[in-house]
Order: structure tokens, then C-alpha cells, then sequence
């Protein structure tokens, strides 16, 4: 077979299959070659006897640092021919960990656990980071090969499977991938080109618009497509491209948006792409006729932050504007909170606002409650361990019966009681020692204990933060479950809840925010937050009650809700 490599720097690049070295030519662009056969390989540089793994090695059976070795996606027998995928508008996005979403921490244990995500109603599930990191256990956003499953997830064909299965069962997959970094132990990218230029807040950044940036702008974008192509992926979500410093005329965002635009049209099927992003910029999901980007969604922390502050009262870190009574419905009508206003957390204006006359709210994810937003907590404590039930019912009321694509984190729907908590496996001592004292000072800046903060590298850590799947079944767990079910099933069956205009979208709140009136359609969402009973506005006579959490009374055109408690209500 033909091995490559792009070393552009080199005088001389060999080849070791299987343990014998074998000179490679240099050709066009900074390309190597050697056609040789053989199944282990790894690359020498110069006249360094240290072998290093493919850049975009396929597969890494013996870890990051080892050598790659030979995958062929022909050899793979797929069944899911007839898909045609799903569609984001509309969508219910399930985000999940794979290393904890089971006890085994694998592809095939996960795909046991299919039917639960079947029954609880969700349209796509979206895998935190697959490709090979350093250690066994980790959240995935220290990756250093973009290309290569985590072997101890099941490798290239354990994802296969999963996404075959999922398939199967009328689910979209969605991939989490990392392009604004490397991580720490295993990121040799550097010893072969001009890959990297400045810094993010977790590692060198690529190189994107300096010398030598063709090539690392097409490394990025094959290894989304091979995702999206060959793995049969359904969606990327692209993890903080703020941190993607690019200042050529085309953004690299948009030069993905084009070719990925392209593959789906060759599929026959759809392929978003998701941002997370902390610009609070719409430029991301404006069409590209319209100057934007093109980009098909983004996460809105907004919305999350207005409702954590409401349920929780925490007023601390990034959450101190979001304390304000209207915050809440304020980002319900316009996405972003911060729109070219001030930002206490930041010291300066931030953001721009959202055209709400054209922009669609599918373009935007809701969520009660994330991976980051649980897991960078000092102790991974998920709302359930410290908000009521009624209070937790309706934040996902509001998620589910909001305009927005709504999403949901793992164990969420059953309100589970365990953490997720951060967590890493580095080999290399001083760096573990490094990440440990470093998780443990930066929590005491914030007023941590840091005993209370707990070890990353503890193997206990991880434990901690799988799911339990014996508490959906148990008493407080088993009712929340049985919500989750009913409003998304609602959102399906009552259009009006998954209407994605904004434009017009009414909100009416008390003036100290307790409660809040969401206006869908016909239909009306009335919250009481506080804990004490409220006679809320309906704006029309109640007929049937959809959903609801605590038991609701009806006098002509108001509601007298319980603390803590939502109902969903259609017209008489």
C-alpha cells in the first residue's frame, strides 16, 4: 500500500512497517511516499531513531505515543442503506459520554442501552469526543489524533456498530470534534509541519491563515468529512470555535460549511453542523448569502444561564447579570442575553443581536443542563442534587416547550443522582500531578476547599460518574423519567411547541421573575419558581391540561400553581 506523509520541513522522512525502516520519496507540497506492505507503521524524521504516529492515523491500537496501524472502511459491512437521516429542525438532542454512559464504558454496551433512548423520544444522540487521547479514561477534549477511534471504546468498528445501530432505530448521531486544540501528551503534529501558531486557554492552536496553513486547514477539513463519509456520522458539533483563530477572508468555518454542504448533497441526507461558541455572534448560523457562515446551529449558554440562576439562585462566576428578574424571558425572546450590552463577568460589551425576523429558533440548543455546565463544577454535582424536583420539572418544561432545539445531558431525564465529575488517566506522572494541582488551584480561586475538589486521576472519579441505570426505576427518579417522556412526545405531536419562530414570541413574568407565562400558539406554559403558591395569567380560558408538575387550579383566565410547579395547558 502507499504511505504518506506531510513533512514539509524534512530532509529526509522513513517509514517503519512492521518494524523495518523503509526511505520514503519527497514529492510535491511537503508530501512523502513509500509504497510498502504491511499492517504497524510509524514515521521517522531526519535522522531521529524516535518512530512517531500517523497525523492522521485510522486506527491506534497500542495508544497515542505507539504506532499506528493499517484500517481499511471498505472491509466494514453496513446496513443501514436505507437511511436518509434525520433533520435538525424538529430535533431532540440526547448528549452522552461514552465512557460512562454504561458500566462498561463501550460501543457495544451502549448500544444495549438504545431502546431507552428510543422510548424517551430523542431524534439524535451526540458523543462527546471518540478520537484517541492519552490514558484509558477521559472526557475525550484532550485528543491528539483526530482521526483514530479511542481504542478502549471499541475502536474504528465499535463506533461502526454504534452508529449502524443507531441507525437501526431511527437515531441520528451527532460527533463531538475538537479543532481549536491538541492535548497535552501525544501531540506530535508540531515535529512534521507548521501545524500550530498561538495559544489557547488549553493548548496550542493550529494554524490556520499563517505560512504553510493549506495543508492544516485541509487536515481539519478531511477529518470532518471522513467523520460524516465513512463513519456514517450524522452531524459534527464543533467545540468553541471562538478559540479558532482564522483571519483569511473565508473563516475555516465557512470553508467547512461549503464542502460539508457538498457531501451531504452527494449522501442524499443531512449533515449539520453545530457550534458552541462564546461569541454570542449570529454571524455563525446566517446563511452565507446573507454574510454569514452557514453554519446550521449553535449552543445558546444564555438561555442556560438565565434558567440555572432562576432555579438555583447562584450568582457567582459568569451567572451575576443572569440574576436579573427578566433575564429568563428576556433570552426566551431574543437567544443571547449579552447583545452588544455590558458583561459584568467580562468587564465589556459582548455579543450582537439576533434578527429575529429571519432567524429560525432551531438555529439555537436549549439545555437545562450540559457536560461542561456539570462537569467543570468543583464537585460534578448535576441540579438534582440540590434543586426540588418541581423546580427541575420546570426548567425542562421551559427547555422542551421553548422555541429552541432543545438538549438534554445524559441521565438528566431520571433527575440522576450521580455526578460527573472531571476526569483523566495520564500515564505520565508529573503531568497528572500537573492537571491535579492545577483542577485543585483553580477551584480555590473560586471558593472551593480544595479537599472538596476530587481527584482527577482517581479511578474513583470515573466510577462516580457513570450512570446508575437502577434509578430510573426507583421512586422520585421513575416520575421524572415519565415528564421527560410527556413533553418530548408533546413536542412531537403538538407543533406549536416545536414552531421555531421567534419573531413575536410572546413571555409574560412576574416583576421579580417568579413566574413565567410562555405563549405557544394556543397553548400556555405557566411556571411559578418560587415556593410558595402564585395566581398566574393565562391570557385565555384553559381547557385540557397537557403536562404538568404539582396540581394546578383554574379561575377563568388564571392559574393557581403550587410552588414549584408548570402546567401546560391547551384552550378550552
Amino acid at each position: 500500500m502507499m504511505f504518506t506523509v506531510w513533512a514539509p520541513a524534512a530532509d529526509r522522512v522513513r517509514v517503519r512497517v512492521d518494524g523495518i525502516d523503509h526511505e520514503m520519496t519527497a514529492t510535491e507540497g511537503g508530501w512523502w511516499r513509500a509504497e510498502v506492505t504491511g499492517s504497524d507503521y510509524a514515521f521517522l524524521l531526519g535522522d531521529d531513531e524516535r518512530p512517531l504516529p500517523d497525523p492522521r492515523s485510522l486506527r491506534q491500537p497500542h495508544g497515542v505515543h505507539e504506532a499506528s496501524r493499517v484500517y481499511d472502511h471498505s472491509e466494514f459491512t453496513w446496513t443501514d442503506h436505507a437511511w436518509t437521516g434525520r433533520q435538525l429542525p424538529g430535533a431532540v438532542i440526547y448528549e452522552l459520554h461514552l465512557g460512562t454512559f454504561t458500566e462498561d464504558g463501550t460501543f457495544d454496551a451502549a448500544i444495549e442501552r438504545l431502546g431507552h433512548l428510543v422510548d424517551l423520544g430523542v431524534t439524535h444522540v451526540e458523543l462527546l469526543p471518540v478520537n484517541s487521547f492519552d490514558g484509558v479514561a477521559g472526557w475525550g477534549y484532550d485528543g491528539v489524533l483526530w482521526a483514530a477511534v479511542h481504542e478502549p471504546y471499541g475502536g474504528p468498528d465499535g463506533l461502526k456498530r454504534f452508529v449502524d445501530a443507531c441507525h437501526a432505530r431511527g437515531l441520528a448521531v451527532v460527533l463531538d470534534v475538537v479543532y481549536n486544540h491538541l492535548g497535552p501528551s501525544g501531540a506530535y503534529l508540531d515535529r512534521f509541519g507548521p501545524y500550530f501558531a498561538g495559544r489557547t486557554d488549553w493548548g496550542a492552536g493550529l494554524n490556520l491563515d499563517g505560512a504553510g496553513s493549506d495543508e492544516v486547514r485541509r487536515y481539519v477539513l478531511d477529518n470532518a468529512l471522513g467523520w460524516l463519509r465513512d463513519f456514517h456520522v450524522d452531524g459534527l458539533r464543533l467545540d468553541a470555535v471562538h478559540a479558532l483563530v482564522d483571519k483569511r477572508a473565508t473563516h475555516l468555518l465557512e470553508e467547512l460549511a461549503v464542502e460539508v454542504e457538498a457531501l451531504s448533497t452527494t449522501l442524499g441526507r443531512p449533515l449539520p453542523l453545530i457550534a458552541e461558541s462564546d461569541l454570542n455572534d449570529p454571524k455563525l448560523v446566517t446563511s452565507r448569502d446573507g454574510g454569514g457562515y452557514g453554519l446550521d446551529a449553535q449552543w445558546s449558554d444564555d438561555l442556560h444561564h438565565a434558567l440555572h440562576v432562576r432555579l438555583t439562585g447562584e450568582t457567582t462566576g459568569y451567572y451575576p447579570d443572569f440574576a436579573a428578574p427578566d433575564a429568563l424571558a428576556k433570552t426566551l425572546r431574543e437567544v443571547f442575553f449579552h447583545a452588544g450590552t455590558w458583561s459584568s463577568f467580562r468587564e465589556r460589551t459582548h455579543g450582537r443581536p439576533v434578527d429575529t425576523r429571519v432567524l429560525p429558533g432551531h438555529r439555537f440548543l436549549a439545555y437545562l443542563q450540559d457536560h461542561d455546565q456539570i462537569g467543570n463544577r468543583a464537585a460534578g454535582d448535576r441540579l438534582s442534587a440540590t434543586v426540588p424536583a418541581g423546580l427541575l420539572a420546570c426548567g425542562a418544561a421551559v427547555v422542551f416547550c421553548s422555541p429552541y432545539t432543545p438538549m438534554l445531558f445524559m441521565g438528566e431525564e431520571w433527575a440522576a443522582n450521580t455526578p460527573w465529575q472531571f476526569f483523566a488517566s495520564f500515564p505520565d506522572p508529573e503531568l497528572a500531578e500537573a492537571v491535579r494541582t492545577g483542577r485543585r488551584r483553580e477551584f480555590s480561586r473560586h471558593g472551593w476547599v480544595a479537599g472538596d475538589v476530587p481527584d482527577p486521576m482517581d479511578p474513583a472519579t470515573v466510577a462516580r460518574s457513570r450512570l446508575d441505570w437502577s434509578e430510573p426505576g426507583r421512586d422520585g427518579h421513575r416520575e421524572m423519567l415519565a415528564l421527560y417522556r410527556t413533553l418530548i412526545r408533546l413536542r412531537r405531536d403538538r407543533p406549536e411547541l416545536a414552531d421555531p419562530r421567534l419573531a413575536g414570541l410572546v413571555v409574560e413574568t412576574a416583576a421579580d421573575g417568579s413566574w413565567l407565562v410562555l405563549h405557544r400558539g394556543a397553548l400556555r406554559l405557566a411556571c411559578n419558581f418560587a415556593p410558595d403558591p402564585a395566581t398566574v395569567p393565562l391570557a385565555g380560558t384553559p381547557g385540557e391540561v397537557l403536562a404538568s408538575w404539582g396540581e394546578a387550579r383554574f379561575a377563568g383566565s388564571s392559574a393557581l400553581l403550587p410552588g414549584h410547579s408548570f402546567v401546560l395547558t391547551a384552550p378550552a
